[in-house]
Parts: structure tokens; sequence; C-alpha cells
């Protein structure tokens, strides 16, 4: 994993689709595939193709379980990384309403992965 610097961030956020789904793991704190497939109403190809962009660039890590592919914010990521994905979350809750709505109409976990998975 490459240090993660300013711009590499805003370039993985720069996406609408990847700013959502870290916005979300920051939130959840850890997300599989299919609940950001549910919260997102996105592809599952979709999503995982910005998962892996965001694995690679650093700002996900992910670990396996069975099946399924949990992911959370990478425990290497600078306090600065972290405090701006809060900040930005925290003011945008609004935008991101309906995405963490689609995700509490799942449930808690294992009901939720009962629903998705």
């Amino acid at each position: 994993m490459s240090a993660m610097t300013p711009p590499l961030l805003f370039k993985c956020l720069a996406d609408e689709t990847r700013a959502r789904i870290a916005l979300l793991v920051a939130q959840e704190q850890e997300l599989c595939v299919c609940e950001l497939t549910c919260a997102l109403n996105e592809s599952q190809p979709k999503i995982s193709r910005h998962l892996a962009l965001l694995r690679s660039a650093g700002l996900l890590a992910d670990r396996r379980q069975g099946q399924w592919i949990y992911y959370r914010l990478h425990p290497a990521l600078p306090a600065w990384a972290t405090a701006m994905l809060q900040a930005v979350r925290e003011a945008n809750l609004a935008w991101l309403h309906p995405d963490m709505a689609r995700l509490s109409r799942m449930g808690d976990r294992p009901a939720r992965a009962a629903s998705c998975c």
C-alpha cells in the first residue's frame, strides 16, 4: 500500500459512488459487498469495481468471512484522512440519507446478511 496523500484521497472520492462507499463504511465501521449493493442501489459488479479501486489505493481494507468479504477503513489510514471522512460525512448526512435509509431497512446483522447474501 502506498502512503495516503491528499491528491490520492481526493481522487478516490472524486467519483460519487466511491465517495458514498467510503462515507458509508466510515459510518458503519464495516460493510459487505451485498450491503453496499443494497444501500447504494447499484449492481454488484459496479460496487465491486469501485471497492477494488478503494482497496488498491489504501483507503479500504478487506477481510473474508466464509463467502462474504467485508470492507472497513484501512487501519493504516492517516488520522487526518479519517478525520476528513468523518467531517464530510457529518456535513452531508442529508446527501447520504437515502443510502443510510436503505441500509437501515436491511436490519442488523445477522438479519441483514440473510436479506442480501
